[in-house]
């Protein structure tokens, strides 16, 4: 006999389930795009582009990360963006410590870390273990129920925040230099804008590499079963709790990453990540780009940077045009732009073949 795992996966075929993460070729191209970028708008003297290449890959990782819930487990959050508040926050509160200062705990003065190779990780594991009872009770809903508490426990995360007046409040932390990157006599200079963006290239590429692998495996199967048909898959033994739960967590350590990179990025620390406004603008980039693939998240979120950069250059009132222009994506272009590129080129090769 096999085991109830296997049957499950053999069984996905069967059940027509389109498995997410097979943008292999798709996030190479945007990975080395996202490389080059920089080099390229240096030698063209504008140098200011590097922060919004920086930006793309930051938030790319984020989308990147709720694709896993939306695309992978069908699991629309909105609170998704709280965990990229409370991945800043561990880094603000490690710098806020590190020099020496005093917080709702005092003795912690001193005790505090500047450098990346801990706070990334601080960051993963405190959105990680936060994220655990959110997602033990919000998956016991489902739907609309499931869009609603996560959106609650995203408010209550804010307000939270908001109330520890000895991290800043409403006013956030500062960070006056970015965490250090060091091992033993090696190390990277993180305060060089171009280093700090291949930093974060590298760990965009790393997640969509694992986000690549999840999809073909057995469980990425499995739950993509649990997406598709979560009816057939208890039939076959098998709960899709345990599942979900999983990628719940997964998700959330990945969005901690990314908070801490923009902490980094942007020297600031503040609540405003955590507010559902956040998660709305992450779920906006995984539709527009692609819920099929994280390359297609990428993709969303390097079209909502750009857009929201060049229409506030142009106006205080940038918000009132990018909104009907997502409407008008959302209702034209089914399956986001990868999705269309996808179809276009498939079109091609046939018309080729002919």
């Amino acid at each position: 006999m096999h085991p109830a795992g296997a049957g499950v996966a053999d069984a996905s075929a069967s059940m027509h389930i389109t498995v997410p993460g097979r943008g292999g070729r798709a996030a190479i191209v945007l990975l080395v795009l996202l490389a080059v970028a920089p080099l390229l708008a240096e030698a063209a003297g504008a140098s200011y582009l590097v922060s919004l290449t920086t930006r793309i890959a930051i938030w790319g990782l984020a989308a990147a990360s709720l694709q896993l819930l939306i695309g992978g487990a069908g699991l629309p959050s909105l609170g998704h963006g709280a965990f990229v508040g409370i991945g800043a926050y561990a880094v603000g509160v490690a710098f806020h410590h590190a020099q020496g200062m005093e917080g709702a705990l005092g003795f912690l003065a001193g005790t505090g870390s500047d450098s990346l190779l801990v706070t990334l990780p601080a960051a993963a594991v405190a959105a990680a273990l936060i994220a655990l009872p959110i997602g033990a009770v919000s998956l016991r809903t489902g739907g609309a129920y499931f869009i609603m508490i996560t959106l609650a426990f995203s408010q209550m995360l804010y307000f939270v925040t908001i109330a520890f007046a000895d991290y800043g409040g409403e006013d956030g932390l500062s960070m006056w230099s970015r965490n250090t990157a060091a091992i033993g006599g090696l190390g990277l200079d993180t305060g060089d804008d171009l280093v700090f963006h291949w930093i974060c290239v590298a760990l965009l590429g790393l997640w969509l590499g694992i986000a690549h692998r999840i999809s073909g495996s057995r469980y990425g199967l499995v739950l993509a079963a649990a997406r598709d048909d979560e009816r057939r898959l208890r039939a076959l033994g098998r709960s899709p709790y345990g599942l979900r739960l999983a990628a719940f967590v997964t998700a959330a350590a990945v969005a901690g990453v990314a908070g801490a990179l923009n902490a980094n990025l942007i020297g600031f620390v503040s609540p405003t990540p955590l507010a559902w406004t956040t998660s709305g603008e992450l779920m906006v980039m995984v539709v527009l780009g692609g819920a099929a693939t994280p390359a297609g998240a990428v993709a969303g979120a390097a079209i909502m940077v750009v857009l929201e950069e060049m229409l506030g250059r142009w106006t205080e009132h940038w918000a009132a045009i990018l909104g009907p222009m997502l409407v008008l994506a959302a209702i034209f272009n089914r399956g986001g732009v990868t999705g269309t590129l996808g179809r276009a080129w498939s079109r091609i090769r046939r018309r080729g073949r002919a």
